[in-house]
């Protein structure tokens, strides 16, 4: 059932126990906007957990700090920026997906697996779904939480650039940096800074590079190979995923990353009318339309054959 605003305070206040869940391959959305709640609801006398199949690159422990999981039997599971019970990976798929009481989403590929879902598809992010929550409950929004939200806002957004930014993106934005969050080491650290590991990794990944549909899709896949070359893994692998769509003429761009289980993660991100989603969705996965994701299985040029058809099949509709 879709639930608005105010119902979903409702049921938060009237629960004690919560655990929140993010999706698998975390990245600054689901984790700001989890630590960001968890913060409100222990502010409001709750126990919280907040938890993760995969693991967490260091660059979000500011998010943790002085923030403890609770222990817990939880009485209530939410899903935070989480469009299907597979994105929660493989093992906390097996443990939570039928399990879960609320979902809070913004991808209009959602397919509607929770009791009670709050779902905006025209917000820009999920922190911007929970800003308004924490307003909505009357939570006092630290300069930590505010922070954790402003990290989602901007990942979600590409730091304002991505088709998805909205007029109220930048009004609650400068709301968060208002209430004290740090939004300069932010976007330093998300937007300018790249380790040693990941530079190595980029390097490689650029160099795998190649191009489909008439030079109008451009196509990088990074291999547990090249993780073992550059000392990188999962965790910093997100940024690459804007990497080919920046090519001029391109009209759609495809970072592949291989899993360790031999299949293919692809991220697709399109510019103008070209939908990702769409692309995503006949492959089985989803997302938005300007950004999307899937899973692929086969060998690695089954997997991309595969994705170059369904978005040779885009393009041609337009």
């Amino acid at each position: 059932m879709l639930i608005d605003l105010k119902e979903t305070a409702k049921l938060l206040r009237d629960n004690d126990s919560i655990l929140l869940l993010c999706h698998s391959h975390p990245d600054g959305d689901t984790l700001g906007s989890a630590t960001a709640l968890a913060r409100a609801l222990v502010q409001m006398g709750k126990k919280v957990a907040v938890r993760c199949g995969d693991k967490i690159s260091s660059s979000f422990d500011f998010m943790f700090e002085g923030f403890e999981n609770a222990e817990l039997e939880p009485g209530f599971i939410v899903a935070i920026d989480i469009a299907d019970t597979k994105l929660l990976g493989r093992e906390f798929e097996g443990i939570y997906a039928q399990k879960i009481d609320l979902c809070i989403d913004h991808h209009g590929s959602n397919v509607l697996y929770a009791p009670k879902i709050w779902l905006e598809p025209e917000s820009a992010s999920t922190a911007e779904m929970i800003y308004m929550l924490l307003c909505e409950m009357g939570i006092e929004i630290t300069p930590t939480m505010a922070s954790c939200l402003f990290t989602g806002v901007a990942t979600d957004t590409g730091c304002f650039r991505f088709s998805n930014t909205t007029v109220r993106t930048f009004e609650i934005a400068s709301k968060l940096a208002a209430l004290g969050a740090d939004t300069y080491n932010i976007i330093q650290v998300f937007f300018e800074t790249k380790t040693k590991t990941y530079a190595a990794l980029e390097k490689l990944a650029i160099e795998s590079m190649r191009f489909y549909c008439d030079e109008r899709c451009a196509f990088i896949c990074i291999t547990q190979e090249m993780y073992r070359k550059s000392g990188s893994d999962e965790s910093e692998v997100d940024r690459i995923a804007n990497l080919p769509r920046q090519i001029e003429g391109v009209l759609v761009g495809v970072t592949m990353r291989e899993l360790k289980d031999g299949s293919f993660k692809a991220s697709v991100r399109t510019h103008g009318d070209i939908d990702a989603s769409a692309i995503c969705g006949r492959l089985g996965g989803g997302g938005h339309m300007g950004a999307a994701g899937c899973t692929l299985y086969g060998t690695k040029q089954q997997a991309i054959n595969s994705l170059v058809k369904e978005i040779q099949a885009e393009i041609d509709f337009f």
